[in-house]
């Protein structure tokens, strides 16, 4: 009898040193892809229950309710004495401008990278907002292209503190004071963030945070907080966010518009999980801030990478980790910044590290305000006579760099246990730079495209 042996099967194995989009094996395995936030506990859910048992649901009551309670909270935690709970962080902004009276014929310098909101809320109040660059390693308003656009109708500054990192408010606070402008903070990126020891939101005539669920301080949906230390006003934006009406702990609700207003009110249940988040938040911003370090520290090394840093006097926190890349140091003086960065987008992407583009242009070429449709006939660009104001034209070629030349990394990392994680997309970072020449002729293929 003859015994024939089983046939065998040949498998190809994919060998970790080649890079995955060529048939490697990823790096990062598909668990460490994504982590989650917000992080949602018992603690959480028992708020969230306990306010709908029998707390009240509106914040325009007779008395104390979860809003209440997390405005003290926060304006303690910003070092104010005044907070105004919000729907969300744009109308935060926008009744900020307002309760300022700021706008028809008034302009808002805002930075030209930044999320769409930042520019909408001076649009809301018919004013103009008027882009300025950004400094190329905060990102932040550059104090330089600020000073240089002020004019008869700058009526305010509006500073980002974006990605976490706190701008430069000492230069610019000292512009508003020599010109006589309002600051506006937007900080819906920055909670918990310091600048000269000082907490952001408290340094201008009012800060806006957002609470909307993917922040540093989220709630279960949509929220916003306005921090101011006037204490007029702040009178004016609960009169703003509430129909212009009066609502005061010991007055009956009269129903009379004082003055314009709008339905902006936080609910009880966006404020009661946002307390409870709070109990925790001290915790997650040490665990965060150690973990991206460590992060950091490992990609530093790796030529023609260059990773956010912190100013001196300032704390980050770090709500998106941004990368600028520098062909030009990596030794490849022939590709262009913008083919580099699409180059490296694809083959971490393929490693599993989850890189994706923040912006895709300055706020200054988005249509909502180059086709200048806004309120109709022109407004808010055309003067009360309806003669148009002539184009405020400006360059911001920083914001066009690190547009072209940068990578963000979001939410993965928020999470307190996102270390193994982080370790991984540095393993998928450290990987891909061992075949930087790969790196480069695919650059150079997007470049001739």
């Amino acid at each position: 009898m003859t015994v024939q042996s089983a046939p065998t099967t040949t498998r190809a194995v994919r060998s970790p040193d080649t890079l995955a989009v060529f048939g490697g094996a990823p790096v990062v395995p598909r668990r460490l892809r994504s982590t989650t936030w917000p992080v949602i506990t018992d603690a959480d859910r028992a708020a969230v229950m306990a306010t709908l048992d029998g707390a009240p649901l509106v914040s325009n009551v007779n008395g104390e309710s979860p809003v209440s309670r997390l405005e003290e909270a926060w304006a303690e935690r910003c070092g104010v004495d005044w907070c105004v709970g919000t729907s969300n962080g744009t109308t935060a902004l926008t009744t900020a401008l307002a309760a300022l009276d700021i706008g028809p014929g008034d302009e808002v310098i805002v930075p030209a990278l930044s999320f769409i909101a930042s520019g909408l809320a001076p649009l809301h109040q018919m004013a103009v907002p008027v882009f300025a660059d950004i400094d190329p390693v905060t990102f932040t308003l550059d104090p330089a292209s600020v000073a240089s656009l002020i004019g008869p109708r700058t009526a305010a500054i509006l500073p980002v503190h974006l990605h976490g990192h706190p701008a430069a408010m000492d230069e610019l606070t000292a512009l508003a004071r020599r010109h006589r402008l309002a600051v506006v903070e937007d900080a819906a990126q920055a909670h918990g963030a310091l600048y000269q020891g000082r907490p952001v939101g408290s340094l201008g005539d009012a800060g806006a945070f957002s609470l909307q669920v993917t922040k540093n301080l989220p709630t279960c949906g949509e929220g916003g907080l306005l921090v101011t230390g006037d204490a007029e006003l702040a009178r004016k934006a609960r009169l703003i966010r509430q129909f212009g009406e009066v609502i005061e702990p010991g007055k009956d609700r009269d129903y009379i518009s004082y003055r314009l207003g709008w339905n902006s009110k936080l609910s009880s249940v966006q404020a009661a999980f946002t307390l409870s988040q709070l109990d925790r938040f001290d915790g997650y911003e040490a665990a965060r801030d150690a973990q991206v370090t460590r992060f950091l520290d490992r990609l530093r090394p790796l030529p023609g990478l260059v990773v956010p840093t912190v100013a001196a006097g300032s704390t980050h926190a770090w709500h998106i980790l941004r990368f600028r890349f520098d062909p030009a140091a990596a030794g490849f003086e022939d590709v262009d910044a913008a083919s580099f960065r699409a180059a490296l987008h694809r083959l971490l992407r393929a490693e599993g590290v989850p890189l994706s583009r923040y912006q895709l242009m300055p706020l200054s070429d988005q249509k909502v305000f180059t086709d200048r449709t806004g309120f109709g006939n022109g407004y808010p660009w055309a003067s009360a006579d309806g003669i148009e104001q002539p184009p405020r034209h400006v360059e911001v070629p920083v914001t066009r760099q690190v547009i072209d030349d940068s990578l963000t990394l979001q939410k993965r990392h928020l999470n307190p246990e996102a270390g193994p994680s982080l370790e991984a997309y540095a393993d998928g970072f450290e990987k891909v730079w061992n075949h930087l020449e790969d790196v480069a002729h695919l650059a150079r293929g997007y470049s001739h495209e």
